[in-house]
């Protein structure tokens, strides 16, 4: 089992860059598949980006191409979402997920999922 906590949340202005943070417990964490998804509210929660048990392998939704980027540190059982260019719309509670990863799979639907964090809050201010 892993538990995950979520950092580096917070508000920015519209163009800005934020760093978010998912610190995982466990001493299996390069086991793990990891993503991140967000929810904003209203809506349903979304697929943000993915990254495979040992990194190599990256997945993003189509907004955030170009913007996110997903990384992974398994020495600090961590994983990173850069989030440059912000836009009001991606204000949302971001949460990260992890499961038992295979090969070079990455997973993007939250149900691909078995375990979350309690998620931080992303504010972009236009």
């Amino acid at each position: 089992q892993v538990q995950l906590v979520e950092s580096g949340g917070g508000l920015v202005q519209a163009g800005g860059s934020l760093r978010l943070s998912c610190a995982a417990s466990g001493r299996t964490f390069s086991s793990y598949a990891m993503g991140w998804f967000r929810q904003a509210p209203g809506k349903e929660r979304e697929f943000v980006a993915a990254i495979n048990w040992s990194g190599i392998s990256t997945y993003y939704a189509d907004s955030m191409k170009g913007r996110f980027t997903i990384s992974r540190d398994n020495a600090k059982n961590t994983v990173y979402l850069q989030m440059n260019s912000l836009k009001p719309e991606d204000t949302a509670v971001y949460y990260c997920a992890a499961r038992i990863g295979y090969y070079n799979s990455v997973y993007r639907t939250s149900n691909e999922y078995d375990y979350w964090g309690q998620g931080t809050q992303v504010t972009v201010s236009s």
